[in-house]
């Protein structure tokens, strides 16, 4: 396709030349043999004598045009492309050549995305790999050939993604994991490999798969021949490029541990960037940041407190029905009154149906303050989980810390309101997922309800022992809604 193209802007280039050159050396023997005096100057000798020149060159070139199209150099992964099109021939072939993925350019910038600052640092090293990569390769450091951004929708992953293109002024690939489901089969695999080498044509540049597990999940699961087929392409283009191609696969997912062991060894996605909903501090800067040069009577830092649980998307979509809703009033001020109409008009998310109030965010934080204090690691008021250290060969010991961790939420909240509160059900279907494991398959305990109930006694009594230390991890989750240790 592109090699025709090539051809044909050559043969009209050539054409053209020897058209102007003609018509010129006309001009000038008209003048020579209208004008004596112009005999007499050299200069219109000279001038024929290059334009008999220019002639002769476009004859040669017109002759010799595929010897010197063969000395020309060409960027290897351009010529794969357009022989991987040129063998090309089956019936479906068609829809391949028709396909719409084309590069952009970011204008987004990091001063773009507010919220990210405990993430930045790695997504600036990703940067310099792309901007400066003799800085690496002078000690043989491999760039990294992927990265997985992982969080909750509405996070921002594909912003952040743009953000780094922007930082790095490369070009911007982008595609969602549903793109590449086809009814025939094979369609998607071409798709994987277009994409690649048009990504390599362009390096350095950003391949940035959106909801990659549409494509990326486990094989055997739900088998099917056409996304295995797609997920086996991704795996062979990237362990196949080499380090110095200059292409870095940025994929987004809120699943990860949907997605095939063999997308996330090393060599594939080496780095993984956990993005989480915006604490306190955050919210206060993507508020700021989406008030920029917009005129406001707000109280940012109270309303930065009010909107517990919302996502970076949320906060945009909350300011933009506020901006509605004082046009609607013909005001050029956003207000207070604004901000409670579009806190009405907003659907959020499940974990968003409705703003926390005061009571619903105390049952949070004493559910978290809780955890906290049992676990003695670093806490946000909306982590759901706890950290794994994947221990190879875990004694009965560690396993019922795990479980012990798992219910402290659940049984602090118990103890303290004298009420049960179901609010992680993760949390605690893995701890009796552990129990249940440790009685049939590790057959480490002959009971596993005995030993949940063994557990929650055990947790009772050091929460009460413990409570004022408990109630001050909770009234600091409530105004800043972060515990570091």
């Amino acid at each position: 396709m592109f090699k025709k193209i090539n051809e044909e802007d050559s043969q009209k280039n050539l054409k053209l030349m020897l058209l102007s050159a003609s018509v010129l050396v006309g001009l000038f023997i008209y003048t020579l043999i209208k004008s004596d005096s112009a005999m007499e100057g050299g200069s219109y000798y000279l001038g024929i004598g290059f334009l008999l020149l220019l002639m002769f060159l476009s004859f040669y070139l017109q002759k010799y045009k595929n010897k010197i199209r063969q000395i020309i150099p060409k960027n290897k992964y351009q010529d794969d492309f357009e022989q991987s099109l040129d063998k090309s021939k089956d019936s479906n072939f068609n829809q391949y050549e028709a396909s719409n993925i084309t590069a952009s350019t970011s204008d987004v910038t990091f001063a773009d995305v507010a919220g990210i600052s405990s993430v930045k640092e790695e997504l600036e090293e990703v940067v310099d790999f792309l901007n400066n990569p003799q800085k690496y390769k002078e000690f043989n450091v491999s760039l990294p050939k992927g990265v997985l951004l992982v969080g909750p929708p509405g996070v921002g992953k594909t912003l952040i993604a743009r953000a780094v293109a922007g930082e790095a002024n490369v070009p911007f690939f982008y595609q969602s994991g549903a793109s590449f489901v086809h009814i025939y089969v094979g369609m998607g695999a071409k798709r994987v490999k277009e994409l690649f080498l048009k990504a390599k044509a362009q390096a350095p540049s950003i391949i940035f798969i959106d909801e990659i597990d549409a494509i990326g999940k486990s094989r055997g699961v739900g088998s099917n021949d056409e996304r295995e087929s797609t997920l086996n392409e991704l795996l062979t283009q990237m362990d196949g490029f080499d380090g110095e191609s200059g292409v870095m696969v940025v994929g987004a997912t809120n699943k990860i541990e949907v997605l095939d062991e063999a997308l996330l060894r090393a060599g594939r996605f080496d780095r993984r960037v956990f993005l989480k909903l915006p604490s306190l501090d955050d919210r206060k800067k993507i508020i700021q940041l989406y008030c920029k040069n917009k005129k406001i009577e707000i109280d940012i830092e109270k309303l930065a407190l009010n909107t517990s649980g919302f996502n970076s998307a949320s906060l945009a979509t909350l300011i933009n029905e506020a901006l509605l809703s004082m046009i609607k009033r013909k005001s050029k001020l956003i207000s207070d009154d604004d901000i409670e109409y579009a806190k009405q008009k907003v659907q959020y998310g499940k974990q968003q149906l409705n703003i926390l109030c005061h009571d619903e965010k105390d049952v949070l934080a004493t559910y978290q303050a809780s955890k906290a204090f049992i676990i003695k690691q670093k806490v946000s008021l909306f982590d759901e989980g706890i950290k794994d250290d994947d221990c190879m060969y875990p004694s009965k010991t560690k396993l019922k810390n795990k479980i012990k961790e798992n219910l402290a939420g659940s049984v602090g909240l118990e103890t303290i309101k004298k009420e049960k509160y179901l609010v992680f059900q993760s949390e605690i279907d893995l701890a009796y997922k552990i129990a249940n494991d440790m009685q049939d398959k590790y057959k480490m305990i002959n009971n596993a309800d005995e030993l949940i109930l063994k557990i929650k006694d055990e947790l009772k009594v050091e929460i009460i022992e413990n409570l004022q230390e408990i109630l001050s991890f909770k009234q600091t989750l409530i105004k800043e809604e972060v515990i570091v240790f």
